[in-house]
């Protein structure tokens, strides 16, 4: 990747229905969609848990989830409640500032700097967030837990940690 400031748009950009080009604002990215089950003693309640990512090109992320009777409703809430909560995260030359591990919940991540070209080298969760972000040289590293969830919050804690 080049600079991340130059590509913004193409990133962001959609098609609507008559073929315009529509710049986006924010990029967003779904991390997973899951039908959510509770048992009440009548019946039996289905709905569906959104979990979003979402970006604004400078510098700002967050992660939210969001639980309704349709997914549509539930992306777009998730989506506009990750809009009002954005933080801030630092990028120094395409890597994490310096080496950091980070808990949340039962997930440890582990971040650590990388070479120029090394790419992103994490578990599924971990490299979405770190895609988002646009970080390119990254080494990360997983513990204890397998939840989707935990993992993507856990390194969104780790990246705004980060001293300035």
């Amino acid at each position: 990747m080049a600079n991340p400031k130059e590509n913004t748009t193409k990133r962001n950009e959609k098609k609507d229905v008559n073929g315009n080009v529509v710049v986006n604002e924010f990029k967003e990215e779904l991390l997973s969609v899951d039908r959510v089950t509770r048992v009440t003693a009548w019946w039996r309640q289905l709905r569906f848990r959104a979990v979003m990512l979402v970006w604004n090109g400078k510098w700002k992320i967050w992660l939210w989830t969001w639980k309704s009777w349709e997914v549509v409703t539930a992306i777009a809430k998730a989506v506009n409640a990750a809009k009002k909560n954005m933080v801030e995260v630092p990028i120094n030359d395409g890597s994490v500032p310096y080496n950091l591990t980070v808990k949340y919940k039962s997930a440890i991540v582990k971040l650590h700097q990388a070479s120029k070209w090394t790419w992103i080298i994490a578990w599924w969760a971990t490299r979405k967030v770190l895609d988002v972000a646009w970080y390119s040289d990254v080494l990360a590293k997983r513990f204890w837990s397998t939840n989707l969830i935990n993992n993507a919050r856990a390194t969104l804690k780790a990246l705004t940690s980060f001293k300035k």
